[in-house]
């Protein structure tokens, strides 16, 4: 196989302006959702995370769209209610901000808004959840346990929304400050009543809600000399005790009493302003951000009456920190950072300085990047941008790294089309067909289709772009899009999580276009066996959401999955016929956006549709009769792929002959196909199914993942991509994340794992927590060697080498270096040594060289090798705000090394 290592393709990070958990702490016994991470970046999109004990998965994006922001977020969750017996848990509601006055809720299973609210006050700066209130015994009555928001203003306005009965409005404004309007731009609860304000005149307000009173104002007096006279509270927080700390420009922290709002203590420990605060659940920790990238740790420290104290300090960011969110409960233990450098970083708590910090990737779970081989196009997507490339054959134009990229990029790569979607909202989801004649773009809004040609030789290399018409129930928008390999459907999933599919018609010409039969067919999942408490409360139908879709290789099974870790298959039956009845001159009101919504919430349509399916050219789409035989998967899939099959397809009439009775009888029998289904969980259990069959394919009876490299087992990085290389003496998938690449050989077994370590003794039984290797949902445990910190008489040789994601040196076999001609390539290396592999029976190998890994697509073949494109973009490349630099600092670039 052939690497192209692409850097030129743009993918600019967006900064987090805001981090916030579904709950800061849950207790063992607690019932409520599980944990959720809110990530809130500067053009609009919100991420939701999992932790998964230490996995850490994005589970989905919330696009954002121009002109969008989200400056802060919040999570809260209504009361638990018992119904005949059965606890419904509250359900868990997401609220953001973002310049504006309004306050939107967000409904987590469609990805849009569910309501807003907003009242006469200034710009909203900051949010802040009421805490929650313990729910009184059966039969007594009490003030709400629910949670109220309270939002601070530019005007200086305090205003309180009540999000009670399942509603969000604007309750009442408070007092603004006397003196003047002061801009309040932090704001937390001391505890269920009285709120703490920062505000940019050197004052901390305390506010009781209950009757909109000013409490206490607690002055910070006048800043440095030299310096501004205001000092600007960035952040507020409070410990269980009642303690009020702050953070404000001078860099300091600031300690007061909670009873007397008196000041106790400050904490000289940031060069510059202190941006973001997290404390640990019982207090016992104060964790800082600052304009100076320093994240500082605090403890108390002494006897008797005990003082707060740094007691450790270093950059984990490259540019500032502006938010932080800790939760703790059910073994995670962490705080997460972010800021401009848009990686979110997750810090151990209550093993701090015993575990690694971790650092998440900033790009999304699905692949930005795909292409058409045979045109040798490759596409990439962000935002509302669309760019396509065309890549020359290695005998043409050699493809080269970034470092030559000035002088070669005219000959590494074309520039061939550039499109920006109109509209307000972001790209959900885009799809380049085999060919590279159709480019399928989505919004929560609509669905583009653009079709694609080559110009002519005097025109230049690009490409002729033209919309195709659709049919009018492509306005509902989508969350995925996929063309099938043969270019003949494009599959839908609905924002709802419909899934529906679109048959093409190719025009009758090269010049002509294309269009869609203006009928959707309409694909049902399983009903699966939920209780109906648990889809009430909670996180509702939110783990029912389809994150991941993939086609055969023949284009007659369709496969999808979701967050609770369901399959659900569907398969093409009958044969093409052509000569049929035009499907397209059916009524086509049933087409529209508004028949569609009532044809997908009437059942009784939908049960009839089911029983007499509508035959497009001979053929209709049909759920899968073994799809029930699937389990549920461990936890939720990341990567579906089918393996393509190397027999050659032998056609089989499927459909029956047409009687005086049935003149277009409706073909039942499943065409015999590809059907093995591989996949990837979210905690590195791989499996494959033959899907048509409903059980597991020998290869994997005989491979389960217990079987396969430890390395591979505890990787932390989720699997985001496969590529085949399927020929008749090899059977390889390669598999990709952000910083690993691994190649298994699926034509042969893998080794038995060792019965015995490097020391004779038997490994441990003990089995390690999803393989993750993770005790608090950050990085591994410090080796006990480096836990002796301070200077000491020895010296030790440091030879600068590449470091891993661990900051561990990477081991031989794991370097690769694409341009060194004497020793040659990894992967050269691995083909001189095939034959001896297959004696020894090597039938995997993996790297980590390449880092960070947008994505790696196929774009051809060159002398029987396959080609692969594998783009990197690497953080210190990308275009990010200044930053601050302190003593000694300078630019890495400004370096002659």
């Amino acid at each position: 196989m052939d690497i192209h290592r692409c850097r030129f393709v743009p993918y600019p990070p967006s900064t987090i302006n805001a981090l916030a958990f579904s709950h800061s702490h849950i207790a063992d016994e607690q019932k409520t959702a599980p944990p959720r991470l809110a990530v809130g970046r500067a053009n609009g999109d919100i991420e939701i995370w999992n932790p998964l004990n230490g996995s850490w998965l994005q589970e989905t994006i919330i696009r954002g769209g121009e002109g969008r922001t989200v400056n802060g977020l919040v999570w809260t969750q209504d009361p638990n209610e018992e119904v005949h017996g059965s606890t419904i848990i509250g359900k868990s509601r997401l609220f953001s901000i973002g310049d504006s006055t309004t306050i939107l809720e967000w409904d987590l299973e469609k990805g849009k808004p569910l309501r807003q609210a907003s009242g006469n006050h200034g710009e909203i700066w900051c949010l802040a959840a009421q805490p929650a209130l313990a729910q009184a015994a059966d039969g007594a009555e009490g003030p709400w346990p629910g949670q109220h928001l309270v939002a601070g203003c530019m005007d200086g306005a305090l205003v309180l929304y009540s999000t009670k009965d399942e509603d969000l409005q604007l309750q009442k404004v408070m007092m603004r400050p006397s003196s003047k309007k002061a801009k309040i731009i932090s704001v937390t609860f001391q505890n269920r009543n009285i709120v703490v304000a920062g505000c940019t005149d050197s004052t901390i307000r305390i506010y009781d809600i209950r009757n909109g009173t000013l409490v206490k104002s607690m002055s910070l007096g006048i800043g440095p000399a030299g310096g501004p006279k205001e000092i600007f509270i960035w952040s507020v927080k409070a410990l269980p005790d009642g303690t009020i700390i702050s953070g404000d420009s001078t860099g300091e922290l600031r300690i007061w009493d909670g009873k007397t709002y008196t000041f106790m203590q400050r904490v000289k420990s940031h060069k510059q302003d202190i941006l973001s605060l997290a404390t640990s659940f019982d207090g016992s920790a104060i964790i800082s951000g600052g304009m100076d990238r320093r994240t500082v740790v605090y403890k108390q420290i002494g006897r008797g009456r005990m003082r707060w104290a740094e007691v450790s300090h270093r950059r984990y960011h490259n540019h500032d920190v502006k938010a932080m969110a800790s939760f703790e409960g059910r073994g995670i233990s962490c705080v997460v950072s972010g800021g401009p450098d848009a990686s979110p970083t997750v810090l151990p708590i209550s093993q701090f300085g015993f575990e690694n910090q971790r650092t998440l990737p900033f790009f999304p779970q699905e692949s930005l990047i795909q292409s058409a081989p045979s045109s040798r196009l490759m596409m990439s997507w962000w935002n509302r941008e669309v760019h396509i490339w065309r890549l020359p054959k290695s005998s043409q134009a050699p493809i080269e790294t970034a470092d030559s990229e000035d002088e070669l990029s005219t000959q590494n790569r074309k520039l061939v089309a550039k499109i920006l979607i109109k509209g307000e909202p972001n790209i959900t989801c885009a799809s380049l067909n085999a060919d590279g004649s159709l480019l399928a773009v989505s919004t929560t809004s609509d669905i583009k289709v653009f079709q694609l040609r080559p110009r002519e030789a005097e025109e230049g290399e690009g490409l002729k772009i033209s919309k195709v018409t659709t049919p009018s129930s492509f306005a509902l928008g989508a969350r995925l899009v996929q063309f099938s390999p043969d270019g003949k459907w494009l599959s839908i999933v609905r924002p709802d999580s419909n899934i529906t599919v679109a048959r093409i018609l190719p025009g009758s010409s090269a010049s002509s276009s294309i269009t869609f039969l203006p009928r959707l067919s309409k694909l049902r999942r399983l009903d699966r066996s939920i209780q109906k408490h648990v889809l009430l409360g909670g996180l509702g139908s939110y783990d029912r959401i389809i994150t991941q879709l993939a086609f055969s290789s023949d284009s007659i099974i369709l496969a999808v999955s979701d967050l609770a870790g369901y399959i659900d298959t569907f398969v093409l039956a009958g044969d093409e016929d052509l000569t049929s009845d035009d499907p397209s001159a059916e009524d086509d009101a049933a087409s529209s956006p508004e028949a569609s919504d009532s044809n997908s919430s009437d059942d009784d349509s939908e049960a009839e549709e089911e029983a007499t399916p509508r035959l497009i050219f001979g053929q209709h789409w049909t759920r899968n009769p073994s799809a029930s035989l699937l389990p549920k998967l461990p936890s939720t899939p990341v990567l579906l792929s089918f393996r393509p099959s190397t027999a050659p397809v032998q056609h089989i009439p499927t459909n029956p002959h047409p009687t005086r009775t049935t003149p277009h009888p409706i073909p039942h029998a499943l065409p015999a196909g590809e059907d093995r289904l591989l996949i990837l969980t979210a905690t590195s259990d791989i499996f494959e199914f033959e899907v048509l069959k409903g059980s597991l394919s020998p290869w994997s009876r005989r491979n389960p993942t217990s079987v396969f490299p430890e390395d591979f087992r505890i990787t932390r990085d989720q699997a985001r991509g496969a590529i085949w290389d399927i020929s008749a003496d090899k059977q390889r998938v390669w598999l990709w994340g952000v910083s690993w690449l691994w190649m298994f050989d699926l034509s042969r077994d893998l080794p038995p794992p060792p019965t015995h370590n490097e020391d004779g003794e038997a490994p441990s039984k003990k089995r390690k927590r999803n393989g993750k290797n993770a005790a608090t949902g950050a990085g591994s445990a410090v080796p006990d060697k480096k836990l002796n910190t301070g200077i000491s008489r020895k010296m030790q040789r440091v030879v600068h080498e590449e470091l891993d994601e661990n900051h561990n040196l990477l081991r031989d076999e794991d370097a690769m270096d694409l341009d060194d001609e004497d020793a040659g390539t990894a992967l050269e290396r691995m083909r001189r040594e095939s034959s001896a592999g297959d004696r020894e029976g090597r039938n995997y190998w993996h790297t980590s060289k390449y880092r960070p890994i947008l994505g790696m697509v196929r774009i051809g073949d060159l002398d029987g090798e396959m080609e692969v494109a594998l783009v990197e973009r690497p953080i210190w490349e990308a275009e990010l705000p200044p930053r601050y630099y302190g003593d000694q600092e300078w630019e890495k670039s400004g370096v002659d090394l």
